[in-house]
């Protein structure tokens, strides 16, 4: 019975194939989407699916699941489907915008995504999606096979989205995800640190910037898109850091000083960033402007937290009252591999 609906067999179809009367077959499916927990005949194909009764696209299991598809060198076809966290989640399949469907749907989406690959068991999907209210249902199956149709390349519904006995994870090179080309772009970041060539750190910090296009994730519910709203901004804030420091340490601090005006006015109780425009200020000549900042900053440390200015951010204070040029390098800031946290 799974295996005919997972075909997509009518119920008078099914009916002729089992040899049971038409009227029986509504019975029996029923019973078989209350045995298995199942929303409805859509997370019945889903289950066949996933189960291995049906191979997606191709009816009755009878050849084994097809290769991605090569190109005419022998190389792995580029994915053509693109999915986007860094912002309001999106996909794209060949440059063509994609239906997600509703919010919680798309948050399933995020996790698979997020998970760089990783299998993701059901019971993640539900603590990260739903966390103390589950739903009354069975619905990931159902957002699932929803999400394969959206998402898929050809006839192959599990093209993108594949399952296995742990649970769901998007398909090895089927899709080109923002957040993974982030992080290859900050390893990149990393190796020309090591190798001191700033203007290399500065080029990649700006191409990893512009993958960041509004608010994070934004609407999605769950703990785990409030989590990764969290880490990705501070993430943001790690790389401008980085690329801003660097700046600094090239002499660039004209440049440097309009985005660090722009950063703490959009994190003002951030102290290494506050260090940063003083020092950018104070070599450009404006030592009042820079003194200002350290006024500001420590009377929103006071008003906000309660604290007075961290030892760093004094010692800034005192080097430009004193005109010290020594100012901070980017390995100082650890902006890459740490977050905007100051140590007092």
């Amino acid at each position: 019975m799974l295996q005919a609906v997972g075909c997509g067999l009518r119920d008078d179809e099914i009916a002729a194939d089992l040899a049971i009367p038409e009227d029986a077959v509504a019975g029996h499916l029923a019973r078989i989407l209350a045995k298995l927990g199942l929303r409805d005949r859509a997370a019945a194909i889903v289950h066949a699916f996933d189960c291995g009764l049906v191979v997606p696209g191709h009816g009755p299991r009878t050849q084994e699941s097809r290769p991605a598809p090569r190109t005419a060198v022998g190389r792995a076809a580029e994915p053509n489907v693109r999915i986007s966290l860094l912002g309001p989640l999106q996909a794209w399949q060949d440059g063509r915008p994609l239906n997600l469907g509703h919010l919680r749907q798309q948050a399933v989406l995020a996790a698979l995504a997020l998970g760089a690959g990783r299998t993701v068991s059901q019971q993640e999907l539900l603590d990260g999606v739903w966390g103390l209210e589950p739903p009354l249902t069975n619905v990931v199956p159902v957002y699932i096979y929803r999400l394969r149709k959206a998402l898929r390349i050809g006839e192959r519904p599990d093209s993108v989205i594949q399952h296995d006995r742990c649970g769901y994870r998007l398909a090895p090179g089927a899709a080109d995800v923002d957040v993974v080309r982030l992080e290859k772009l900050l390893t990149a970041v990393r190796t020309a640190d090591r190798a001191g060539d700033g203007t290399e750190a500065v080029r990649l910090c700006g191409q990893a910037l512009g993958l960041f296009r509004g608010e994070l994730l934004a609407g999605l519910p769950g703990p785990l898109a409030e989590l990764e709203r969290v880490r990705l901004t501070e993430r943001r804030i790690a790389v401008m850091q980085q690329k801003l420091a660097w700046q600094l340490r090239l002499g660039q601090h004209c440049e440097a000083i309009a985005e660090l005006f722009a950063l703490t006015a959009a994190h003002p109780l951030n102290e290494p960033v506050a260090a940063m425009l003083m020092h950018a200020l104070h070599r450009s000549g404006r030592q009042a402007d820079a003194l200002n900042v350290f006024d500001r900053t420590r009377r929103r440390l006071a008003a906000d937290l309660g604290v007075p200015p961290s030892r760093m951010l004094r010692r800034t204070y005192q080097m430009i009252l004193s005109g010290d040029e020594a100012g901070p390098g980017p390995h100082q800031s650890h902006a890459v591999t740490a977050g905007p946290a100051s140590s007092r």
